[in-house]
């Protein structure tokens, strides 16, 4: 297949390109109204304690003003939103700067802060707070098929998927891949942009500055290599499973789980539901209780939105579902 481009191409192509793009063209989007809800669409109990977290950091690094905060994958700005509703302590000074490739949703950040297309545009060591929450599962990955004489490079032509000899693998990945037993016809991605994205966001950041990512995936690529491949290589659109992810180019997400085992050492990786718990989740809850007995015979929108932690709060600590996503922190030293 001489037209046959490596599966990262295909998938970049498939979600970012200019005129064929999901997320650039095909208006992908996160939402309820959208193709799939994430932790911060289903409601803004996630929002405020991220709130606890960023008044916490603001404080460790002695209240600068302004407090740079980037949100990489923004989306329409739905996490911004939430966090300014919650009234952290820095809300003063707390400077939003969203970084989002699809121009839909960069049109609906007016008011909330300043929005970019990438972080190329960001000057390094000039962020206090890099977040970013499914972001990396929608980086573009290689994948990668064990052959009989080594791991082969998974590519896309006219005809379908197709294999060829792989290109050289970064040091990390070359060596988690040159541990695992894997039999012939096994399966793996390659994270190399999304371990490359994280070097690149790092260096944003002040001294002390942190980088915290939300997203679902696995802390070891051996535990990927013992699933079939469909399973965490997926396609949605409008909340249902997609097709193939060699199929529909643009028509549909390609989201592939996270191997965390081949980005760059982070400080902690703990699953949400942990962090949460740490950060306070269980007690907005109780005052959303609080609130709701107090406030329920006027049904206000602060009664409502109080009431709504309870059936919130489920879904982001669901062990077989947001709350065991994966949380990991880098720290610039």
């Amino acid at each position: 297949m001489e037209d046959a481009v490596p599966f990262e191409l295909f998938m970049e192509a498939a979600l970012y390109d200019d005129e064929l793009g999901f997320y650039t063209a095909g208006g992908g989007m996160a939402g309820r109204r959208g193709d799939f809800i994430t932790s911060p669409e289903v409601g803004p109990l996630f929002g405020a304690v991220l709130a606890r977290w960023l008044d916490d950091h603001w404080n460790r690094l002695g209240r600068p003003d302004p407090y740079e905060v980037l949100d990489v994958g923004a989306g329409p700005g739905t996490l911004a939103r939430s966090v300014r509703i919650a009234e952290p302590a820095c809300r003063d000074v707390l400077r939003f700067t969203f970084v989002e490739r699809s121009p839909e949703a960069r049109r609906r950040h007016e008011g909330l802060g300043r929005s970019i297309a990438s972080l190329d545009e960001v000057d390094p060591g000039t962020v206090h707070v890099v977040v970013a929450n499914e972001l990396l599962d929608n980086l573009a990955v290689r994948l990668l098929e064990r052959g009989s004489d080594g791991w082969q490079e998974v590519c896309v032509g006219p005809g379908g998927p197709c294999l060829r000899p792989a290109a050289p693998l970064p040091p990390v990945s070359a060596a988690v891949l040159d541990a695992l037993d894997a039999p012939v016809g096994v399966r793996v991605p390659v994270p190399e942009r999304a371990a490359a994205w994280v070097r690149q966001a790092r260096e944003a950041l002040v001294l002390g500055g942190r980088l915290l990512v939300f997203d679902y995936g696995v802390h070891s690529t051996a535990a990927l290599s013992e699933r079939p491949w469909e399973s965490w290589l997926r396609t949605y659109r409008h909340h249902g499973r997609g097709v193939s992810p060699f199929e529909q180019p643009g028509g549909q997400d390609i989201t592939c789980e996270v191997a965390f085992d081949q980005l760059p050492p982070s400080d902690e990786c703990v699953v949400q539901a942990v962090w949460l718990r740490r950060w306070g989740i269980e007690e907005l809850v109780d005052e959303g209780r609080r609130i709701w007995t107090e406030r329920a015979a006027l049904g206000d929108l602060a009664a409502l939105r109080a009431r709504s932690r309870i059936s919130e709060a489920a879904a982001l600590l669901d062990p077989e579902g947001l709350g065991a996503f994966l949380v990991s922190s880098w720290t610039a030293r």
